[in-house]
């Protein structure tokens, strides 16, 4: 697990790119990213999303994310760097609004919409279900890809048929609560097209390439209110849709104590044998 958690951490640590002519191109700030080296030789779309909200978080210091909408357009491959090309579109006293295109070798991988706020105080109110108490470890699981403690009482990967429905609890080890945001994104890319295949009995997350063909087309994140990763956080999932080669997931981040910390969505391609 240390291996790749200190990997991911240091994905997290983008470098600014000097070469950049503002007169031409206006307001851009650039910066390149290292990538995870998985087994697989692709980039995990998590990576990509923790790494646009560092981006964005490097180029207004002084704002959080408020919304990130992410389109993916192609696979990404491990063996060349990201370089991110921010465009600063409104940067006010209360707000500001960017994109930000990823490109390997001039070929873009994924764009982003984001959204920043200064945080401001108002009325506080919530309602959502109850947050059940937290599992124990006798049920921990192993996600692969998420290198810290995760919990569930659900097994993504058999394929008995259940509800499109799916809750994870996950800690981090400690750290910088800056990265929150972009390790809380990084995890909910995981398991939501798994949720989704929850109700076809035969079908598991693990099938993708043999049984099925899936990935992430579009991402989208909002967060509500500021949160640690090193403390107790449940990621409770839905899938409403599945329909035409895609799925639909939906998500909520919550607290050990019941506070609405964000929200997410997903739609991916999932083609299934006919």
């Amino acid at each position: 697990m240390t291996d790749l958690w200190d990997d991911l951490l240091s994905c997290l640590h983008l470098s600014p790119v000097d070469d950049v002519d503002q007169s031409a191109n206006g307001d851009i700030r650039v910066f390149e990213g290292g990538n995870q080296q998985l087994e697989y030789h692709r980039i995990f779309g998590g990576q990509i999303l923790a790494q646009f909200l560092r981006a964005a978080r490097l180029t207004c210091p002084d704002k959080a994310v408020k919304s990130l909408h992410t389109v993916f357009a192609r696979e990404g491959q491990a063996d060349a760097r990201v370089r991110y090309e921010v465009t600063l579109h409104h940067a006010g006293r209360s707000f500001a609004t960017l994109t930000i295109i990823a490109r390997q070798d001039l070929k873009v991988v994924a764009t982003a919409a984001i959204c920043m706020h200064v945080p401001e105080d108002g009325p506080d109110r919530q309602t959502i279900d109850e947050v059940p108490a937290l599992l124990g470890a006798d049920h921990r699981i192993d996600l692969g890809l998420i290198p810290w403690e995760t919990r569930s009482a659900d097994d993504l990967d058999a394929t008995t048929a259940g509800p499109p429905q799916f809750e994870l609890w996950m800690r981090t080890p400690s750290v910088d609560p800056v990265l929150a945001p972009a390790l809380a994104a990084y995890a909910t890319d995981l398991t939501l097209i798994g949720t989704a295949l929850r109700p076809l009995e035969g079908f598991s997350q693990r099938g993708n390439g043999t049984a099925f063909t899936s990935a992430v087309t579009s991402h989208t994140l909002w967060f509500h209110r500021p949160f640690r990763t090193d403390q107790w956080l449940l990621l409770r999932q839905r899938s409403p849709l599945m329909a035409h080669g895609r799925s639909f997931g939906l998500g909520d981040l919550i607290t050990e104590d019941g506070a609405l910390v964000a929200s997410y969505a997903q739609e991916a391609l999932l083609r299934l044998p006919h």
